[in-house]
């Protein structure tokens, strides 16, 4: 069938896959290894602790990631937990949102992190000391050089080969790094070496990532690349990217950010807003300055990817791309509401009308579905995520992604997800909102390449096409939809080159 394209998804996850995994799902990593879930935290600390044995030196970091604290019960991973792993050796758990993370005393004390800390991002206990949760860019950067590993360590050969294997693994030869930061000269000369490589078994779309917020002093320290406070120069030389690209790299578009993540209860939401509590999310970027980040793009015809979880969010988005198409008309845009978790038939049917695309984290209905039913948005908006039905009918060009490594990179798990809409329990999440087999898989194909502006090249199988495949051990359209997910990948075949896929445990 055609290659698979994932239009979100991350390389920070081969990264990731340096460090130990303790997600509450069993995953298997780039080489085909089955890492066994942590299913409580007392799983998470003895696999933390064997770690911590192991390594030689008392000083370094213990990284892990993977976790997320909603699957148990409301109780969140807090410092006190790590404590107990070790009082003396740094660690940081990275959660699986991506926008969170865990630390211990050790660490908060090695950066400073304590009771005089005035960040949003950095919750306190009733005691008035920071719990060691941090929350978003805000406060994940005042863990310092551990974050910047994780996030910014885009340059290493080795990344980008477990990143590539990932994807071939799960039938894809096209996939969007929708978070690479810091992408300047010396990046792009880098990836071409790594990616034009004819032995490198996926395409890569890379938007240029762009942060733009009250705190953007405080956030440029770290991100240099990100948050850029000259927006012209920023759009000129996204713009001049595009002249940079090749058939296996592509440039010149751009990722922003609104809100954070629903089960990290950091998304913005409509009212009447989370299940049990009063609060209402973190903006990333500044709400109301979003229409003057947007334009400088705009004007200079760059596609613009907006991370939206939340449908308060999404209004904010459409709102902003209304006024610039009104200064700055063009119709073929095709700026991409990024997750689309909570929008709406009326966002949807705003969105059509201005052209613009969805992107829809369909993986939440089986990976956080129940936990959004019962503990972040209750059943009848549980029901309605992830509107992949409402999108079709609305005449919205859409794509399903994973945002690995939040999930699992695997767009045929993804396009299940769509089509049977089943949790974790088993529970069927808005019967309504199912798609066809069909449909599903034309959205990770030829869906995902209109998002991309590179449906004339990739997405199908025609003449003229590049030849890209994936290479199925059955025929999906002929199989059960249950078993969707469930089907091997052979490998894919890109440009006309095999790549076979790493045998699993």
């Amino acid at each position: 069938m055609p290659g698979l394209i994932e239009a979100h998804c991350h390389s920070s996850v081969g990264n990731f896959w340096m460090y130990p995994y303790i997600g509450f799902f069993d995953c298997h990593g780039p080489d085909g290894k089955l890492w066994e879930a942590c299913k409580s935290f007392d799983s998470i600390i003895s696999r933390l602790k064997k770690i911590d044995s192991a390594m030689s030196d008392p000083d370094e970091t213990l990284i892990a990631w993977g976790m997320d604290p909603i699957y148990f019960d409301g109780d969140r991973l807090v410092a006190t937990h790590l404590d107990q792993v070790s009082k003396t050796r740094p660690v940081f758990i990275f959660h699986a949102s991506g926008h969170l993370a865990t630390v211990n005393t050790a660490l908060m004390k090695k950066v400073g992190i304590d009771e005089t800390t005035d960040v949003e991002g950095v919750p306190k206990g009733a005691d008035g000391k920071p719990n060691g949760e941090l929350q978003e860019l805000p406060g994940l950067i005042m863990a310092g050089d551990i974050v910047l590993k994780l996030l910014t360590n885009n340059r290493d050969p080795q990344v980008w080969k477990n990143f590539g294997q990932l994807a071939c693994n799960a039938g894809c030869t096209t996939v969007t790094d929708l978070g690479f930061v810091n992408l300047d000269d010396g990046a792009v000369d880098l990836l071409h070496t790594i990616i034009d490589d004819p032995d490198f078994p996926v395409r890569v779309s890379i938007p240029s990532s762009v942060f733009w917020h009250t705190e953007l002093e405080k956030i440029a320290r770290y991100f240099p690349g990100l948050a850029n406070s000259d927006l012209d120069l920023t759009a000129e030389y996204v713009s001049g990217l595009r002249a940079r690209s090749s058939d296996k790299l592509h440039l010149g578009q751009v990722k922003v950010l609104l809100d954070g993540s629903i089960q990290g209860f950091t998304a913005r939401l409509r009212s009447p807003g989370y299940l049990s509590r009063k609060d209402n999310g973190i903006w990333i970027s500044s709400p109301d300055i979003f229409k003057d980040l947007l334009l400088p793009f705009q004007k200079r015809g760059i596609s613009i990817h907006c991370h939206c979880n939340g449908d308060e969010a999404v209004d904010v988005f459409l709102d902003a791309v209304e006024q610039i198409q009104a200064e700055f008309p063009w119709p073929d845009s095709r700026h991409t509401v990024q997750h689309c978790q909570l929008t709406t038939a009326d966002q949807y049917r705003r969105m059509a009308t201005m052209g613009m695309c969805a992107n829809i984290f369909s993986n939440h209905i089986y990976y956080w579905g129940d936990q959004h039913y019962n503990s972040t948005v209750g059943p009848d908006r549980a029901r309605r995520m992830e509107a992949c039905r409402t999108a079709k009918e609305n005449g919205v060009h859409f794509s399903l992604h994973c945002d690995s490594p939040v999930t699992p990179l695997g767009q045929l798990h993804t396009a299940w997800c769509a089509v049977n809409r089943l949790t974790a329990s088993g529970r069927t999440l808005g019967e309504y909102e199912k798609l066809t087999v069909y449909d599903a898989l034309r959205a990770v194909t030829l869906g995902a390449a209109y998002t991309l502006k590179l449906d004339h090249d990739i997405g199908s199988i025609e003449p003229g096409k590049l030849a890209d495949f994936a290479v199925l051990e059955t025929d999906p359209l002929e199989i059960d939809p249950v078993r969707l997910k469930d089907i091997k990948v052979w490998g894919t075949v890109m440009g006309g080159k095999l790549y076979p896929a790493a045998e699993r445990d």
